[in-house]
């Protein structure tokens, strides 16, 4: 019982870790992304690179937004776990086969 509770409180700590990353990933993106546009209008105004951090750092956000909230499309929702409870089974049944 014991066990089972900090095995909880562990995941969640894991999980309010991942969030702070993510909440941290998403508050530097508002600040930075704004700053590299008045940078790349002011300085460079006939070639707009700042579409490349835009898109790039947008697209590892919400890779991170998919890691952070367990989305995973070509997995599906929760695979890890059921993946470990499938091999504990197995592993379970080969032990009463010996």
């Amino acid at each position: 019982m014991e066990f089972n509770k900090e095995q909880k409180y562990l995941r969640a700590k894991k999980q309010v870790d991942k969030l702070k990353g993510f909440y941290a990933n998403v508050a530097s993106y508002c600040i930075v992304i704004p700053f590299l546009i008045f940078i790349n209008l002011r300085f460079v105004p006939e070639f707009h690179w700042f579409w490349f951090p835009i898109f790039g750092w947008g697209m590892g956000l919400t890779f991170h937004a998919m890691d952070t909230y367990n989305f995973n499309p070509f997995l599906g929702r929760n695979w890890e776990e059921r993946k470990i409870k499938e091999l504990m089974e197995e592993e379970e049944k080969y032990k009463n086969y010996k």
